[in-house]
């Protein structure tokens, strides 16, 4: 599967902003999705996942309530609706392929990882 992140962008602190994720060339549907942000001399952390049927979500405990992962499998798409933006979530964000599904929060369970897109929230 093919992925490709896309609507970052520079907003405010305190702003909403949605990423997508557009799936390309395997079955979207059979794979639980997951995003991903690295920060400037960070690791790559793990933000929100999402099942296959998109009934299992999680989230990291620095966006929960705050972030809201979802998937539109006829669409095959992928997205994370992020709102009360803080000047710590500047990042590039990647999203992540799951083959077996899961709503992981494990960076090593994600096969397939696409280009990130970045996101800055000025204060």
């Amino acid at each position: 599967v093919q992925l490709q992140a896309s609507g970052g962008g520079l907003v405010q602190a305190g702003d909403s902003l949605r990423l997508s994720c557009a799936a390309s060339g395997s079955t979207f549907s059979a794979y639980g999705m997951g995003w991903f942000r690295q920060a400037p001399g960070k690791e790559r952390e793990f933000v929100a996942g999402v099942s296959r049927s998109g009934v299992s979500v999680n989230y990291a405990g620095s966006v929960k309530g705050r972030f809201t992962i979802s998937r539109d499998n006829a669409k095959n798409t992928l997205y994370l609706q992020m709102s009360r933006l803080k000047p710590e979530d500047t990042a590039v964000y990647y999203c992540a392929a799951d083959r077996d599904g899961r709503a992981t929060g494990n960076i090593r369970d994600y096969d397939y990882w696409g280009r990130g897109t970045l996101v800055t929230v000025s204060s």
